[in-house]
């Protein structure tokens, strides 16, 4: 088994093997085999096989230049469509509380001082207490 390793590592030697953008690919043609199998969709198996293919001779080339350039832009690509992906995602992190909190809680505004007040809903009217100045007013909960 060592032997077969060591004349395949041999093979391999000045390739460019595979990287970021044949893994990319690879997978790209795996779905778009899946996506095959819906009737109206056939053409997809071409388009799977065109992404395996480019994806094999990728990983094959002795041109490693081009190759390092190729994956170099698809990092590229990828990070902004991380760095927009993330942005989204913390965007809706970071929903204030009032949007967050709105089904289990009505956040007040103290009428003196502004401090805002949590109360927790279907209380009914209730006389509410700002812990910052201790002005006392009614609302419905």
């Amino acid at each position: 088994m060592n032997q077969f390793r060591e004349k395949m590592a041999d093979w391999m030697r000045g390739r460019n093997g595979m990287d970021h953008f044949s893994v990319f690919l690879s997978w790209a043609a795996m779905i778009c085999l899946f996506l095959s199998w819906i009737p109206h969709l056939a053409i997809m198996s071409t388009v799977a096989l065109v992404l395996l293919i480019y994806s094999y001779f990728r990983v094959f080339s002795r041109n490693i230049a081009k190759r390092s350039e190729e994956n170099r832009r698809y990092l590229l690509c990828m990070g902004k469509v991380r760095g927009w992906w993330w942005s989204i995602r913390n965007w809706f992190r970071r929903l204030p509380g009032r949007v967050r909190q709105a089904p289990e809680y009505h956040i007040y505004k103290c009428p003196q001082c502004s401090q805002k007040i949590r109360i927790p809903r279907g209380k009914g009217k209730i006389i509410v207490r700002c812990p910052k100045c201790g002005n006392e007013f009614q609302k419905r909960s």
